[in-house]
């Protein structure tokens, strides 16, 4: 896969900042991209520093083994996922239908981008040896949006807008419904057009309101 951002090598001398840590950010994604070819137990460090243009020395420096330069590259991967506080509430203009689909959207084209797939699919291929990978890609990424959406069906509830209910557990299940199940054939290789798309985040948002409504 296309690793995103230039390819920096640093001329003779000390590296500045900025070309210390594009070179971090290179070996990270390069790392990644590697490690989802070939799997995390067929992946070396040679492989790696090869790759990259880099000694293993250096690679040592900042990274213990070959298991910490993995989580550090999914880290990576997962904190360029995370979506800011303000640009949610950025697509919060009081209407709740709207914003739903709105955060629908944006999540799943945030999975469509070349870091959402590689991330889903390394996730998918070793959480099992890795758990807290998963862990740590729902705390940080998918937890602040069902807490956002949490918020935003109190408030729902509160102008009798939806019937009172469990928020917390209603906005888990938009995540599942809404986002959930569009990402599985995504990460699957199965992308969807615009059009498609649009029609089945209005419609799984439309089912979960209708189920919400005050009866």
């Amino acid at each position: 896969m296309t690793r995103s951002g230039p390819s920096v090598r640093p001329g003779s001398g000390r590296p500045t900042r900025e070309q210390a840590a594009a070179r971090q950010a290179e070996l990270l994604d390069t790392a990644l991209d590697l490690f989802l070819e070939h799997g995390f137990e067929l992946v070396t460090l040679d492989q790696i520093a090869e790759r990259v243009a880099m000694t293993k020395r250096t690679i040592y420096a900042k990274h213990a083994d070959k298991a910490a330069l993995f989580r550090a590259a999914v880290q990576r991967a997962i904190e360029r996922q995370i979506v800011p506080r303000q640009e949610l509430d950025d697509l919060d203009r009081g209407d709740l239908r709207e914003t739903l689909e709105a955060i629908g959207r944006l999540r799943i084209r945030q999975v469509m981008t070349p870091n959402g797939l590689r991330l889903q699919r390394i996730i998918n291929a070793e959480s099992y040896r890795f758990p807290d990978i998963f862990a740590a890609n729902l705390e940080q990424s998918t937890i602040p949006v069902i807490d956002f959406v949490t918020r935003l069906l109190d408030r729902a509830v509160a102008t009798g807008e939806i019937a009172p209910t469990n928020t917390a557990l209603a906005a888990s299940s938009f995540m599942s419904m809404v986002v959930g199940g569009q990402v599985r054939p995504i990460v699957a290789g199965r992308m969807p057009s615009t059009r498609t798309l649009d029609k089945k985040v209005r419609f799984t948002v439309a089912l979960l309101l209708d189920g919400l409504r005050p009866r």
